[in-house]
């Protein structure tokens, strides 16, 4: 499974990268997890806010940042 954050590098895209990979070692999933800072890359994506979530190449969510329960959940129903 890959994982990729999207995002600038502001507060909000470092807490999703954090929660990501923290929801990811605690359901024992294996998981590349990126995080993906160049804006040109991110806008390829069509995302008009940021963090943005994508899972093996779908878009999941964006402009926001779940809690690591949430997280935990919208990783195992997209493996």
């Amino acid at each position: 499974m890959e994982i990729k954050v999207l995002g600038p590098g502001c507060p909000k895209c470092k807490t999703l990268e954090k929660a990501t990979r923290q929801a990811v070692e605690e359901l024992g999933v294996e998981a590349n997890v990126v995080k993906e800072e160049d804006i040109v890359k991110i806008m390829n994506y069509g995302i008009m806010r940021t963090p943005a979530l994508i899972i093996n190449d779908k878009l999941i969510f964006s402009g926001k940042v779940p809690s690591i329960s949430e997280l935990k959940e919208i990783i195992t129903n997209n493996q």
